[in-house]
């Protein structure tokens, strides 16, 4: 099995081009990944991957994404090999975008300023908008758990 799932921002806008072959569209990509783990006094590291996308998929993110969007793509990876100019082999890596997705919050830079990032409590799902009679929030010292 090959898939791939990242979750990263784009590190430049998309770069459309086309084959020579049936003209279809590919939009290449750079996402910056950042690395799960660092060892300890280590700034964040990041891995930066090279990403394509063909055919609709790669219309949607040469339209929708542009650099610094945090997104996720599933896909999968594919080597390539080629001579060079001097006639030395050359290999790449790339992830060929199957699935992607926005991972951004929906808010502005203005509203995430005058967002409380504290807990907060919300009403259930199954309430009607403004109905919270049922609806009690609790200090936390008496829960179950």
């Amino acid at each position: 099995m090959n898939k791939v799932i990242l979750m990263g921002r784009l590190t430049r806008d998309p770069e459309v081009r086309y084959t020579q072959t049936n003209n279809t569209l590919v939009a290449s990509f750079s996402l910056a990944v950042n690395r799960r783990f660092t060892r300890e006094g280590d700034t964040q590291t990041a891995d930066f991957i090279n990403i394509s996308a063909w055919a609709k998929t790669g219309e949607f993110v040469s339209k929708y994404f542009k650099k610094g969007m945090q997104v996720a793509v599933v896909g999968r990876i594919q080597t390539r090999s080629w001579e060079d100019q001097q006639g030395q082999k050359r290999y790449a890596t790339d992830v060929v975008a199957e699935e992607v997705y926005f991972a951004d919050s929906k808010r502005s830079d203005s509203d995430s300023a005058n967002f409380d990032n504290t807990f907060g409590a919300e009403a259930p799902a199954n309430t009607t908008e403004g109905d919270t009679s049922d609806f009690e929030v609790s200090s936390g010292d008496d829960l179950p758990f």
